[in-house]
């Protein structure tokens, strides 16, 4: 088995530390002044944001009462580890929540996402990502859109070979017809969604409007599943005001994880290949394609 990731290094860090706190009934306030830290710092530690240097790892430790020796070490060596994150040459233009994201992503062994707004960014044509990116007001310069263009196209190769991720994709049916970048752009998006559905480890499915009401409503979310044993699930929920939460929550991860089956349950996923070529080669000039019947109940 290969080494855990630097991402998941780091989780399972803060994963253990959050642990050791509370069990000595500190607050992170109350932490913080102790090793007259600013609040702001154990938050982001906790929080996976920054890594944690070996001394003040020391010191923390000596702090919650974590003395056996074989755990401080393996707790070190995590830090150690947990150093170098994934796409941090992009902080230029990825914001520090999204480089999370992608933390965790690049780590997953199972991926589950639902999306009601865009095309996901792991299955985005170059063209679509452009024009996203243009359109959303984030390519304030040519220079810009290069950088955030060349990071998400890096982030998709997680889908070559045969060790990677499954995937398990659901699209709301306004994904699929919203026009993002004119009709060549979406003709070619949803051929490479098609190409993408005959992958031995993704599996993409379609929402139908005709559905009417539903659980994913409530927001975009993405539920990443880890190989490494003791690693909690993690969800990240997303809303199109940019802002966003992550948890690795039991309670809420499996939340999701039960309303991610629902929509699986109602969602179109049969020939979604040949619908979706279908579709491609129905999208006109004027922007028009096919509309969605929903699945017949089943007996």
């Amino acid at each position: 088995m290969s080494t855990p990731s630097a991402a998941v290094q780091r989780l399972r860090l803060r994963t253990e530390l959050r642990k050791a706190r509370n069990r000595v009934g500190l607050t992170q306030r109350e932490v913080a002044t102790t090793m007259y830290w600013s609040p702001s710092k154990l938050i982001r530690i906790e929080a996976g944001e920054v890594a944690i240097s070996v001394n003040d790892l020391k010191a923390l430790l000596s702090e919650y009462g974590v003395t056996d020796r074989r755990k401080v070490e393996e707790l070190l060596q995590l830090a150690r580890s947990s150093r170098k994150m994934p796409f941090t040459e992009y902080r230029d233009v990825l914001s520090k929540e999204f480089l999370s994201f992608l933390a965790l992503e690049s780590s997953a062994s199972i991926i589950r996402g639902f999306h009601f707004f865009v095309v996901p960014g792991l299955f985005q044509t170059e063209e679509y990502m452009r024009a996203m990116a243009a359109g959303t007001g984030q390519a304030t310069s040519p220079e810009r859109l290069d950088r955030l263009v060349e990071a998400r196209l890096a982030r998709q190769e997680i889908l070559e070979g045969d060790d990677g991720p499954e995937l398990f994709l659901i699209m709301d049916e306004s994904v699929i017809r919203r026009q993002i970048g004119g009709p060549k752009v979406m003709r070619s998006q949803l051929e490479r969604l098609a190409d993408l559905s005959e992958h031995p480890r993704i599996t993409i499915q379609v929402l139908p409007f005709g559905v009417g009401a539903h659980r994913g409503l409530m927001g975009p979310f993405t539920h990443f599943e880890f190989r490494e044993e003791g690693m909690p699930d993690s969800v990240y929920l997303e809303n199109p005001r940019g802002e966003s939460y992550s948890s690795n929550d039991p309670e809420v991860t499996g939340q999701y994880l039960e309303i991610f089956w629902g929509l699986e349950d109602q969602a179109l996923r049969d020939d979604i290949g040949t619908f979706l070529r279908s579709m491609a080669a129905d999208v006109g000039d004027d922007g028009h394609g096919l509309t969605l019947a929903a699945p017949a109940e089943t007996p």
